[in-house]
């Protein structure tokens, strides 16, 4: 594109929205993709029941208003700039509308384990599911949830007009327009993910049919256009188009660049990913590794899932009583110690590699001796094992990781990153705003929806603030324990469901 033509959209601005588990955040980006201002509001999640995580969806709208409103505030001249907004959000989640739009019940998110024989079912009615997919039917996807909702709340199920994910409901209150893209909605079970497009298979082996979905687009598409109302509230000019924008992973690899084979990031959010482009669908069901649309046409991915990630250093800070997230990580710092306790991060169930809904947290090896330090040090290195095991599921199956990307809250620690490297044996590329991940990711879609740019043009990765590598004497010693790591759920495994079932009935 040429200066002239480029001259006409010089100056103006682009919205990201990223909808997380623990809070939304908004960026504000100028046409240098320099983030002027950003806006977060927090969250939290209901589990009324073992297994069970949900959230109101009027949350979401209210602290997506909130952000919004912020950026408003601090920003003004440039909010009244703003041509283009950009959508990402946690994957999975299910929201059931009525024909008005009223939402029926707390979403049921992707952290949720109810619907484990759900999946069951699912493939039971579909056994080509897995094909049409290219993913295993889990308990964190959409349709099982629906699978279990027509069994235990019929009524709700029978009320549904549309299934939203977290995301295209905020779109929906947004522009009043029904719509998903192509990365999130692979993550449903209801997509052809190598077509693009429904599965009339899979929506009818839960009982929907099309006129349930929304419509599907591309990331970097219009979807729709503000509503006036809210353009006006938060000082936006009249027609500011809505990118179709993307799931957070997806979104997050568009933020930071892997979008052309051999790229990929890692992703230390509440849960963790490990995330490779590709230019064709590539899947591997047999090991839980995800194969998905990504945010840009004609581009696919591959992904592993932890569930539990940088959530694990929250809790462990919150158990331990009196200590945040940066202190703990001074302490493990000073103390200079490895720790010889190996933990479990399944403190919400396992995808990548076991597809384990009834897995477990669990440290091994605590002694009279075993300090605060120790057990800090000991989370972050079981959340690096697992990251180990879905880099193995994506390797074997012969993904190249030329370059890894670390993105996400976790990604301001560098001792985390050390640890990484050393395990994975591999160095890691951090980038200047690397932790805003999905929400810059969602503000360069809508930045091609508005201008219609060449993709290669604008998502390039940012730059790099540093690289993070091995630390050679950890890599042996990593080695040794990561194979205690894997020793210690196959001893355990098979006690989960004995567990579950005391969990139940527990006073």
């Amino acid at each position: 594109m040429s200066g002239w033509d480029r001259a006409w959209y010089w100056g103006l601005m682009f919205i990201g929205i990223d909808l997380g588990t623990s809070a939304v955040k908004a960026v504000l980006v100028d046409e240098a993709q320099q983030v002027l201002s950003e806006a977060s509001s927090d969250l939290t999640v209901d589990r009324p029941h073992p297994l069970w995580s949900e959230q109101d969806p009027a949350a979401w709208w209210r602290a997506t208003d909130e952000a919004m409103q912020n950026l408003a505030r601090r920003r003004p001249k440039e909010m009244a700039a703003v041509r283009g907004l950009g959508l990402s959000g946690q994957m999975h989640g299910a929201t059931l509308v009525d024909g008005r739009g009223e939402v029926l019940r707390p979403a049921i998110l992707w952290n949720d384990g109810r619907s484990a024989a759900a999946c069951k079912e699912l493939e039971r009615r579909e056994p080509r599911s897995r094909e049409i997919t290219g993913n295993l039917a889990m308990p964190g996807f959409t349709a099982p949830k629906l699978v279990w909702l027509e069994e235990h709340e019929p009524e709700l199920f029978r009320a549904a007009k549309k299934v939203l994910l977290p995301k295209d409901y905020l779109r929906w209150r947004l522009c009043g327009d029904y719509v998903s893209d192509m990365s999130d909605a692979a993550g449903t079970l209801w997509l052809d993910v190598g077509r693009r497009q429904w599965s009339a298979e899979m929506l009818d082996a839960t009982h929907l049919d099309e006129q349930a979905m929304p419509r599907l687009v591309e990331g970097s598409e219009v979807s729709g256009v503000v509503r006036a109302e809210h353009a006006k509230r938060w000082g936006m000019g009249s027609e500011v188009v809505i990118a179709g924008g993307g799931g957070d992973n997806a979104a997050g690899a568009v933020g930071v660049g892997v979008v052309q084979p051999g790229s990929a990031f890692l992703s230390l959010g509440t849960s963790g990913v490990l995330f490779a482009a590709g230019d064709s669908f590539a899947p591997n069901p047999a090991r839980a590794a995800h194969a998905f649309c990504h945010a840009l046409p004609g581009r696919w991915h591959q992904m592993s899932v932890i569930l539990s990630a940088a959530s694990c250093l929250s809790w462990v800070c919150s158990v331990l009583g009196g200590i945040d997230e940066a202190s703990l990580l001074q302490e493990v710092e000073a103390s200079g110690e490895g720790s010889n306790v190996i933990f479990l991060p399944y403190l919400s169930g396992e995808r990548t590699p076991h597809n384990d809904a009834s897995a477990r947290g669990m440290f091994f090896g605590l002694t009279h001796d075993t300090t605060r330090a120790a057990l800090g040090r000991s989370v972050l290195e079981g959340v690096a094992f697992a990251f180990a095991d879905g880099r193995d599921v994506l390797t074997d199956c012969g993904t190249v990781l030329e370059n890894i990307s670390v993105i996400g809250g976790g990604a301001r620690s560098q001792l985390w990153g050390r640890i990484l490297a050393s395990v994975l044996d591999q160095p890691l590329d951090y980038h200047v705003g690397g932790e805003r991940g999905a929400a810059f990711g969602a503000a360069r879609l809508a930045r091609l929806a508005a201008t219609g740019e060449d993709p290669g043009a604008v998502c390039v990765p940012p730059e790099v603030d540093s690289v993070v590598t091995p630390v050679a004497e950890w890599v042996d010693r990593y080695a040794v324990s990561r194979e205690l790591y894997q020793k210690a759920y196959l001893a355990v495994r098979q006690l989960y469901p004995d567990f579950a079932k005391m969990e139940g009935a527990a006073p």
